[in-house]
């Protein structure tokens, strides 16, 4: 039977409960149990997919094209894992299914409420993405207090009368904040935010506690006293120098033996080399020569918004032996160019709407024109064929008609599927799509297959009217869904290191796997620096 592992926080969010919950699923695993992870989003949206990335931070998708909080990118890498639309359950999604339900009769009269009908649908919710793993790890976003976490909590609370005692387990992630004023870690939000969790019904098993410094011992017997939890199942979890580090510090304080004791689990296996190798490899890189990465992004404000992005980087530089340092370029100011002129390389990322589009463009060609290694990631990549049609095909007015819609040239255009198309929500082309890759191509040197799948979300496509007049200018079209004909990856040939793609490679990316795109892109970067 499917174990239950539940992860609140208290206080503040962002406290890194997604990363202590990837970090309990990657030691689990190395006990040679089967583990999946599951988040909860409190907010009334349907799925991140309309939310704004300065505001929520990245939109991760799945293969299946479910868009996700950027937390499900963090149980991917650490577990090694793809996850699906199982793994993520929001307030919206809830409430439009019960809805839906009630309008079809199906309750029989009932009084819709949300005890039982709702807490009903988030518990059948937890089961299901529970199924075939020994070990299901819920993450519950936000913070226990706010109204929005509830029903989400009560689901919780209930799943253990509904089990054997030793089913389930209740994990809490809070802060103990250092003043500096009285040089002190003070412990009182930690004992009203767990009081907080008791008033809803839920006793913590294990008290995970963030600070900005090793908690001392005497501060770590009066958590547990005032939270009556056994003192060893107190743990400390400082800041590290990398979140690769965190399982490392959780297994130093025995967290996932308490685990396993609580959930009655035995193990006689012990198989952490993988990881252990790639931290030691992370070490050495930090160490190594630095390789100076630009991004042409117009979400800098907040880097969370390029969350799979910089952890496909690192996975990259890491595997090169390198350590990566990226400068976010603002392409609205005047000096840009200055600071690409001290990049190794240039990445211009997805996006959407016209703000900064001019100034990527210029950037493509600065890459183009000054033989820089350059990426461009679906609206990236759409960039750049807007700057070879204006500046090597000669169209001057060529750009994408998402932007111009009455430009001569739209190079770039609306796909078909999507012309029409009314709601915002979840009808971008989503998920993984194949794409064939042509022989005697860059890009079939880099993944070294004919065929290969990767993660999308866009609707607007390199128009395919075009591709015979960039073929012969020397932009090539290296991959193309045959299907339906679209045109997934381009490259220049008289460049080192030129190619757009229109997908998201970065959501593929893991620790012990670094994408094939990414690696290539950084050794070119490595020998641009030599040069």
């Amino acid at each position: 039977m499917t174990r239950y592992i539940f992860v609140t926080g208290g206080v503040v969010s962002s406290l890194g409960k997604g990363i202590t919950a990837a970090s309990i699923g990657r030691l689990l695993k190395a006990h040679g149990l089967s583990v999946t992870i599951a988040k909860c989003d409190p907010y009334i949206n349907v799925d991140a997919g309309t939310m704004a990335p300065l505001q929520h931070g990245e939109v991760f998708v799945t293969d299946d094209g479910a868009e996700t909080d950027l937390d499900l990118g963090y149980y991917e890498r650490f577990l090694g894992i793809d996850t699906s639309r199982v793994n993520i359950m929001t307030a919206g999604q809830i409430y439009q299914t019960v809805i839906a339900c009630e309008r079809a009769g199906g309750y029989l009269g009932q009084t819709v409420q949300v005890i039982p009908h709702i807490t009903d649908e988030i518990k059948r919710r937890f089961i299901k993405a529970g199924e075939g793993f020994d070990i299901a790890i819920i993450e519950i976003g936000g913070t226990v207090g706010d109204i929005e976490s509830l029903p989400f909590l009560e689901a919780a609370r209930q799943m253990r009368p509904d089990r054997m005692r030793n089913d389930v387990l209740y994990l809490h992630v809070t802060l103990v904040p250092y003043l500096s004023a009285s040089d002190e870690l003070k412990t009182k939000p930690t004992q009203h935010s767990v009081n907080k969790l008791r008033e809803i019904g839920i006793d913590p098993d294990i008290i995970v506690c963030r600070a900005e410094k090793p908690l001392a011992r005497d501060i770590k017997n009066k958590i547990a006293l005032f939270t009556s939890v056994p003192k060893e199942a107190v743990i400390d979890a400082p800041d590290s120098p990398s979140i690769y580090d965190v399982p490392f510090l959780l297994k130093a304080q025995g967290l996932d033996e308490q685990i396993m004791m609580l959930l009655r689990l035995r193990s006689a296996k012990w198989d952490f080399e993988e990881w252990t190798d790639f931290v030691q490899r992370l070490k050495k890189a930090a160490c190594a020569a630095p390789v100076r990465i630009a991004i042409a992004g117009k979400y800098t404000k907040l880097k969370d918004s390029y969350k799979s992005l910089v952890e496909a980087i690192q996975h990259a530089a890491i595997a090169n032996g390198v350590k990566a340092e990226l400068d976010y370029v603002d392409v609205e100011a005047a000096d840009f160019k200055e600071n690409l002129a001290k990049a190794d390389a240039l990445i211009v990322p997805g996006g959407f709407g016209d703000r900064g589009i001019e100034g990527k463009i210029e950037a493509v060609r600065y890459a183009r024109e000054n033989a820089l290694p350059f990426l461009g990631i679906c609206l990236g990549m759409q960039c750049a064929t807007i700057e070879f049609a204006r500046n090597v095909l000669g169209l001057k007015k060529a750009h994408s008609s998402e932007f111009d819609p009455r430009t001569p040239h739209p190079v770039v255009d609306l796909m078909t599927a999507q012309k029409g198309v009314k709601d915002k929500g979840g009808t971008m082309r989503l998920g993984a799509w194949p794409c064939s890759i042509k022989a005697g191509t860059l890009a079939r040197k880099i993944y070294g297959s004919a065929l290969i799948s990767e993660r999308h979300r866009h609707r607007y496509e390199f128009n395919s009217k075009y591709i015979p007049l960039f073929e012969s200018k020397g932009m090539a079209v290296s991959g193309t869904n045959r299907k339906i004909g679209l045109p997934e990856m381009v490259e220049i040939k008289k460049h080192p290191w030129f190619v757009g793609v229109q997908f998201h490679p970065e959501f593929k990316s893991k620790p012990l796997l670094p994408h094939p795109l990414f690696f290539s892109f950084v050794a070119a970067a490595v020998k641009n620096r030599k040069k």
